[in-house]
């Protein structure tokens, strides 16, 4: 979590559900965009956004008159944390359960520490595993730059 949102979430005794900085920047002034902005912005598919508030992961997206939908920057600080709880490998079900409880309001703060302490030890453990798997890496590419240079430096037998 950044300072800043550490910060605005303090001050205000509010999850802001925000994800880090935006990678994008956003219109300045502008608040409603269209699925393929949204789409643009993310990198997710209009089908993959769509299928997001149809499980419920994303809460009740804005409608123009038209019925085209219209995302806000709010919403699209939610797909921003929901794309880091994705890279954090938890599963569907528990980042739709979070966003129910999310939406259910503040007496569910525990259930949401909970769920998030428990993927923060998954994640932590896939980091050390992927620790040792880079050890082992690491020690096969210096095996092998030592042999090839090994074998560089030996005369070859059409050169004697």
């Amino acid at each position: 979590m950044t300072v800043t949102e550490t910060t605005a979430e303090t001050a205000t005794g509010a999850d802001t559900c925000a994800g880090p900085p935006e990678e994008v920047r956003r219109p300045d002034g502008q608040d409603q965009y269209t699925i393929s902005e949204v789409a643009g912005y993310t990198g997710l598919s209009a089908h993959t956004l769509r299928w997001y508030e149809r499980i419920g992961l994303m809460p009740h997206i804005d409608r123009s008159h038209t019925g085209q939908r219209r995302y806000s920057n709010r919403d699209l600080d939610w797909l921003g944390l929901v794309g880091k709880l994705r890279l954090t490998g938890m599963p569907v079900a528990d980042m739709v359960r979070y966003a129910e409880l999310v939406r259910a309001g503040d007496h569910t703060y525990r259930e949401r520490f909970e769920l998030l302490e428990a993927t923060r030890r998954d994640v932590r453990a896939r980091i050390a595993e992927l620790q040792d798997t880079l050890a082992v890496l690491d020690r096969k590419i210096g095996f092998y730059g030592d042999a090839g240079r090994a074998l560089a430096s030996e005369p070859s037998p059409a050169r004697t």
